[in-house]
């Protein structure tokens, strides 16, 4: 890249973004607003939202292996 095409992007780049102050601060601390969000939410149990779906899907997967227990060591490679 020549020495000319250089200074031209920078000129561009420059011209294109805002300067930034770098004694800007952010005008809030974020981190109370979100520590009061998680303790707002209940905490939900991983056991009991399991969907529908899944189940089913789980099924056909044991049915599936129950008959053809050849693909049971492929099931087992991709978990």
């Amino acid at each position: 890249m020549k020495k000319q095409d250089e200074n031209r992007i920078k000129q561009l780049l420059q011209q294109s973004l805002p300067a930034v102050d770098p004694a800007a601060s952010p005008s809030h601390d974020l981190w109370p607003a979100v520590l009061r969000r998680l303790d707002a939410e209940p905490a939900k149990a991983a056991s009991s939202s399991i969907p529908l779906f899944d189940w089913a899907l789980m099924a056909g997967l044991v049915v599936f292996a129950v008959s053809f227990p050849a693909t049971i060591p492929v099931f087992l490679y991709y978990l």
